[in-house]
This record gives structure tokens, C-alpha cells and sequence, in this order.
């Protein structure tokens, strides 16, 4: 006997958190949004309670039968182990680099900032915005473009000495890998074993780049 309802954790064709209505003509919906829908309703009625959760349920599934969202695959895919190794990398860069801005602060010498051209590996658009989003959260250095065909990110740090600007390059590169191995497909997965791209040169010659009162 088939299922008239299949979950996405039974059947691993199914996109994460979605499921399946119906037989051979079975309709796949975003659980996600059927829970925001439902939400909705609830506010509008402006009285939460069991009758109301359940009449939203059922809107919200009838909505998305008869109303169904095109298939947009956004190459997201849930790695649990990665997700906490990237957690925990983020707080410990986070830490660290909060650490590094607050000794630049109070020190004497004043540091030239640079911004650098960073190839990455990955080349769907998710992975882009993530490594875009995660860089920039981190104290000492911000995204300040992104070319998408060249799979480029263009980091400002606050320090511009060569040994500064390789460590950003690599870290940069290691925030990449993290993403990917936490929320990419298998094939940007392999793509980001592979070793990073040679950087371009940006920015003035190294005998241009020491620190200036």
C-alpha cells in the first residue's frame, strides 16, 4: 500500500524538509513554508489555539496544491558534522580576530590596510553568499565585492603586511572549505579538496606595503 503522505527523512530523492502528496502524480511541498503560512493564519485570526493551528495547516497545504512554487534546486544540502566544525571554527575566528583588532587599537604602530582578491573554489551562488557573509562577519576583515563569474571575493583587512595578507588568503579558503563541507552538494565538496587557485597579485609592490606612522 503506498503512502499518501512520504517525508523527505523516508525518501532521500526528496529535497530536505519537503513532502510528498499523492500517487503517481504526487505533488512535493516545502514544509517550511506550509509552517510560515500557518503562522500567518494564526495572526490573523489573533487567537492561537488548536482549531485555528489546524485550519491553517490545511489552508496552507491547499494553497501550495493549488497554487505549486516551480522546482528551484539551491544546492543545499545539511552535513551535521561540518556544521558543527564550522560553528566552531566561526567562534574561534571571531574570538581571535577580535582579539587582533583590540591590540591594533591600543598599539603605537599604525597599520596599512589593503583589500585582496581571494579566488574560490566553489562556484554556486548559495556557497558564494555564504563565504561572502561569513567573512565579512568576522572583526578584522569585510567583503567589499564579489564577481560571481570569476568566483572571486575582494576582502579589506586592516593589516597589509605580506604575512598578514597570506593568512587572510587562507583564511579565507579555509572559511570556504567549512561552508562546503557543512551545506554542499558532493561534487563542491570534491571541488574544495582540491588545492585553492593562485591569488592574483593586488595592490602595491611588497616594498610599498610596510607599516607607515
Amino acid at each position: 500500500m503506498k503512502r499518501l503522505v512520504t517525508f523527505s527523512f523516508r525518501n532521500k530523492d526528496l529535497p530536505p524538509f519537503s513532502a510528498a502528496f499523492g500517487g503517481r502524480r504526487r505533488r512535493v511541498l516545502d514544509l517550511p513554508l506550509i509552517a510560515w503560512l500557518t503562522f500567518i493564519w494564526v495572526l490573523l485570526w489573533s487567537s492561537p489555539n488548536w482549531a485555528n493551528l489546524l485550519t491553517g495547516v490545511l489552508v496552507a497545504v491547499a494553497v501550495c496544491l493549488a497554487f505549486p512554487l516551480p522546482k528551484v534546486d539551491l544546492g543545499l544540502r545539511l552535513h551535521p558534522w561540518g556544521m558543527l566544525r564550522l560553528a566552531g571554527y566561526l567562534l574561534y575566528d571571531m574570538y581571535t580576530s577580535g582579539m587582533k583588532v583590540t591590540r591594533q587599537i591600543h598599539g603605537s604602530s599604525t597599520r596599512r590596510a589593503a583589500v585582496i582578491a581571494v579566488p574560490l573554489r566553489c562556484r554556486s551562488d548559495l556557497m558564494l553568499t555564504a563565504v561572502a557573509v561569513a567573512v565579512s562577519n568576522v572583526p578584522d576583515s569585510s567583503v567589499v565585492e564579489v564577481r560571481r563569474a570569476t568566483a572571486t571575493v575582494f576582502v579589506h583587512i586592516l593589516d597589509g603586511r605580506p604575512a598578514e595578507l597570506a593568512a587572510a588568503q587562507r583564511s579565507v579558503w579555509r572559511t570556504e572549505e567549512l561552508i562546503v563541507r557543512a551545506f554542499g552538494t558532493r561534487e563542491e565538496i570534491e571541488r574544495v579538496a582540491a588545492p585553492p587557485p593562485p591569488a592574483p597579485h593586488t595592490g602595491p609592490p611588497p616594498d610599498h606595503q610596510e607599516d607607515r606612522p
